[in-house]
């Protein structure tokens, strides 16, 4: 059940809907597409309320996470089947098809029938039919997730060279954070059929509003470590760190959740406040290595060790951050700024 949504998505825009299973996103997408009931409220494209409308006449183009191919219809057929249907001139629908197929590298592929293609070309056809339609907005439900990895890369590329030609408004969901962090101009972050937070990608991951967010958006994860604050300090554990300067519902006393990203641990510097570090795994993936280990009893933590020698398992460190780069959460995972 969707909950008091309100958005805004602007023409041209590239917008990601993200969050966990069962958080809404695909609901709130068929939802546009008119798929879904809405029981109050409305919905506006290009200003037109199409909330009663039916979804063939609301200006959509849908892509969906199976290809739904017509085995027995080659790839030219697969991608004009909707503009025959509509009683468009042979002429225009193989115009139209041609241009897709253009745009799609798809031309030696169009006397194929779908058993002869591989699982990224059968999804660049699925993508086709949808251009032919030239509708004002595309809507994406999760169309990679049945590509190997390879190929889910490639195509995230062709989704964002394609969005780029075309300019049409683009909504996709996916549960893939790296998919969304790399095509979206927002992400719609959802939780529970709540909208979260919207923002850029860059605005989520530095600036997150609640720890559900922090936590969501990055690989590796945010560090989260239970703290207490102290007059200007944070109190981790047996260690004192220097803490940001937070506004006034962050007394002293307050017990609160600490985030740090993976990349603003370093070492500590001579004489400076830090929390020891032991090395339990090294992660070594060439041009950055991950330092997995333990700051105290039931605090594990993630260092982003850059290109360099690789500590062995067992190795102590001294880690520490700046302020300016702590997160600071409340108890309900409110961020406190």
């Amino acid at each position: 059940m969707l909950k008091n949504i309100d958005l805004d998505i602007r023409p041209g825009e590239f917008v990601v809907f993200v969050g966990p299973s069962g958080c809404g996103k695909s609901t709130l997408l068929r939802t546009i597409a008119g798929l879904e009931e809405v029981s109050e409220g409305e919905i506006a494209i290009g200003g037109r309320d199409v909330t009663d409308v039916d979804p063939s006449r609301r200006g959509i183009a849908m892509v969906f996470q199976s290809y739904a191919l017509y085995p027995h219809m080659t790839v030219a057929e697969n991608m004009g089947f909707g503009l025959r249907m509509a009683g468009r001139p042979k002429a225009a629908v193989a115009r139209d098809v041609g241009a897709a197929a253009e745009i799609l590298h798809l031309q030696p592929l169009l006397d194929r029938k779908p058993g002869q293609l591989s699982g990224g070309q059968r999804q660049r056809v699925a993508i086709g039919r949808a251009i032919v339609r030239d509708p004002q907005v595309f809507l994406f439900d999760e169309p990679l997730s049945n590509l190997d990895a390879e190929l889910r890369v490639e195509m995230r590329i062709e989704i964002a060279k394609l969005h780029r030609r075309l300019g049409n408004t683009m909504i996709y969901v996916t549960h893939d954070q790296t998919e969304a962090m790399t095509l979206a101009d927002r992400i719609v972050v959802l939780r529970a059929g709540r909208v979260e937070q919207v923002g850029s990608p860059a605005a989520l991951y530095d600036d997150p509003d609640n720890l559900f967010v922090a936590g969501f958006i990055g690989s590796p994860k945010m560090n989260v470590l239970d703290a207490r604050l102290e007059g200007a300090s944070l109190l981790v554990g047996d260690s004192r760190l220097p803490a940001p300067a937070l506004g006034t519902r962050a007394g002293p006393g307050l017990d609160v959740k600490l985030g740090i990203r993976p990349e603003h641990l370093r070492p500590a510097r001579e004489n400076e406040p830090g929390l020891p570090f032991t090395v339990d795994f090294a992660e070594f993936l060439g041009g950055t290595t991950y330092l997995y280990g333990q700051c105290g009893p039931d605090l594990s933590l993630v260092v982003e060790a850059g290109r360099g020698p690789v500590p062995a398992a067992g190795t102590s460190l001294a880690i520490a951050c700046d302020p300016s780069d702590m997160r600071v959460f409340d108890a309900s995972g409110k961020r406190l700024r």
